[in-house]
């Protein structure tokens, strides 16, 4: 396989609808099915659109859907005619959507149906033409911007392609400015570690809005001329299984959370259910035998073709991680971030290591900065041509970001074996300072309280000098297990949450252990790669 190697997204766009005009692209499961050809159509469509009502190069459209197969059609409409698309998560509040487009200067907005109640009169009064995600008809316009006539720019490696307004877990969101080159420069270095074919078939289970998806998931099978499966429902097991046994993917990108659910939900009760099965899972010779077998029964699961399941967005729990390493499950873990267009480490899965990232890209240059002389641990810092412009209008955010020699701070912590792979301890924001100057981390705890049979997920923060753990039950499975009465199951997790605490500190180093546990009724509320919006429980 030759890699491509292009400056800017229009030449990627332009190779591809050549090269596989007659291959599928993008489809909708259940709905339509696209050529490359045919979203090439498409694609045009929504260009002239955009080009009638007056936009100019570098002019901002913002794009606010779900997932289907006219999200990269808007996108690629915008990014081959010199604009600039501005993705908006779903998950985005009103107040959020009209805040991003009003601060990105917006002039056109592609908006589905479902999502157009979030737009303000004022917003929509201020943008030159709002056009329907649906089926690419002008829903509002002004008429005077129709006057003005298009002048087809030169789009250059540098051009602004795409400014992405994260969520993550702070309260105010940043948007990231990536230029053509670094998404260019970032597809190539992905398949540095993994190939990609015009056969493969792809699974897409996050937002589109996201960089991961986005960019692995979207621009590198586009690329390759592969195809892209899109589903208009939330990626349940019960949604899943029928799709994943009629399309069988190759290749599927998750966030830890969706194969969390899978293993805790569906595998872990049957490898342990009654005694005698309990009794032998907790035998390491006889766990990895049973793992081998639910793996092959998972494998089947997703269609029995599956050669690369990308795993990324936050930390995967070590025991689901152990499960899918024994069962021999094709697994890859990445470590990136929106600012990085996104991945900065990875592997494919023959390089995997057990809670590691793997190791840098090629391109990319990682280096620790400030180590812990002790552990070696200190907070990783990047420098390589995926890294963003900036954030827009934000140069206070955009300075701080960078160090003064000009490598960019992922205020992660992380730490390098001496192979050189990445291992990540936390987020340098989520350290809490022990009594007597330790760095605790509070994610390295939540992982030992989730692999509580009874878990579901945790947070843990420090309050007046005492760790505190937010725990979100599994109620379902302690009624399913015991058969209690409304008044037996309060007092089930009352003492639950004490049997919780002496678990987690008898596997914890003394000055990691929680001093308290609280039951968290409600679910924790997340990003859309599933991680706990940590600023709303402090």
């Amino acid at each position: 396989m030759v890699n491509p190697n292009y400056n800017t997204l229009a030449e990627l766009y332009a190779r591809s609808v050549s090269a596989y005009a007659k291959r599928p692209c993008f489809s909708l499961y259940g709905r339509e099915k696209l050529t490359y050809s045919g979203f090439a159509e498409r694609v045009e469509k929504a260009a002239e659109l955009l080009k009638e009502y007056g936009l100019e190069a570098g002019d901002k459209v913002a794009l606010l859907a779900q997932n289907s197969p006219n999200w990269p059609a808007a996108y690629f409409a915008a990014v081959t005619t010199g604009l600039v698309i501005v993705p908006i998560l779903p998950d985005f509040s009103a107040a959020e959507v009209n805040q991003i487009v009003a601060h990105s200067e917006a002039k056109a907005m592609v908006v589905s149906e479902k999502q157009s109640a979030k737009l303000s009169p004022e917003t929509i009064a201020a943008l030159n033409v709002v056009i329907g995600a649906d089926d690419f008809s002008v829903v509002a316009s002004k008429e005077a911007c129709r006057e003005r006539r298009w002048v087809s720019p030169e789009i250059g490696r540098d051009s602004l392609a795409v400014i992405i307004y994260t969520s993550g877990t702070t309260s105010s969101p940043k948007g990231v400015m990536l230029s053509h080159r670094n998404l260019c420069a970032q597809l190539n270095m992905v398949l540095n570690i993994q190939d990609v074919a015009s056969s493969d078939v792809f699974l897409s289970l996050l937002p589109l809005s996201h960089t991961y998806e986005c960019s692995l998931g979207m621009l590198l099978p586009f690329m390759m001329g592969a195809s892209v499966v899109y589903i208009d429902k939330a990626p349940t097991a019960a949604v899943l299984l029928p799709i994943l046994r009629e399309i069988r993917p190759t290749i599927v990108l998750s966030v830890p959370l969706i194969i969390e659910k899978i293993f805790k939900g569906k595998i872990l009760p049957k490898l342990t259910e009654g005694r005698l099965r309990e009794k032998l899972y907790a035998w390491a010779p006889a766990r990895k035998v049973l793992h081998r077998l639910a793996g092959k029964k998972l494998y089947a699961m997703f269609g029995g073709r599956v050669r690369f399941f990308g795993v990324g967005g936050s930390k995967l729990d070590p025991k689901v991680e152990r499960f899918l390493y024994e069962a021999k499950f094709p697994y890859a873990i990445g470590y990136g971030l929106t600012e990085t267009a996104p991945l900065l480490a990875g592997s494919n899965p023959s390089g995997v290591r057990a809670q590691s990232t793997g190791p840098v890209l090629q391109g990319v240059e990682l280096r620790i900065d400030r180590p812990n002389p002790e552990t070696g641990e200190g907070e990783i810092v990047a420098r390589g041509e995926n890294i963003m412009q900036g954030y827009y209008k934000n140069p206070e955010a955009t300075a701080d970001a960078f160090t003064p020699d000009g490598w960019f701070r992922t205020k992660d912590l992380g730490v390098f074996d001496r192979d050189g792979y990445l291992f990540i301890k936390g987020r340098l924001g989520n350290m809490i300072l022990g009594a007597s100057g330790e760095n605790i981390y509070p994610e390295e705890i939540e992982h030992v309280i989730n692999e509580h049979p009874l878990v579901v997920e945790s947070l843990v923060k420090e309050e007046k000098g005492r760790l505190v753990a937010l725990v979100h039950f599994n109620r379902e499975e302690l009624q399913r297990k015991y058969n209690l009465m409304r008044e037996e199951l309060e007092a089930k997790v009352r003492g639950l949450q004490y049997e919780l605490m002496q678990y987690v500190n008898a596997r914890v180093n003394r000055f990691s252990r929680i001093s308290l546990v609280v039951e968290q009724v409600q679910v924790f509320e997340k990003t859309p790669t599933q991680k706990i919006k940590r600023f709303l429980y402090k």
